[in-house]
C-alpha cells in the first residue's frame, strides 16, 4: 500500500472520527449547565470600569 492510500484511508476514517468526537467535546463544553454565567461575565467585561455614558459633547480622554 503506498503512503497516499494509506494516509486517505486514516483520514476517512479515524481522523474523521476524532474530529467529529472533538466538535461534539467542545459543543458540550460551551453549552454545560452553569456556563452562562460565566459567557455573560467574559461578554461584559469590558464594561466592568465604566461609571456611567458620557455627557453629550465630551470627547474619551485616551
Amino acid at each position: 500500500m503506498d503512503m497516499y492510500s494509506f494516509l486517505r484511508e486514516l483520514a476517512d476514517s479515524w481522523i474523521l472520527l476524532t474530529l467529529v468526537l472533538f466538535f461534539l467535546g467542545a459543543c458540550l463544553f460551551v453549552f454545560r449547565p452553569g456556563a452562562g454565567v460565566l459567557h455573560r461575565d467574559a461578554a461584559e467585561s469590558i464594561f466592568r470600569n465604566e461609571k456611567g455614558p458620557l455627557p453629550a459633547g465630551d470627547k474619551e480622554v485616551e
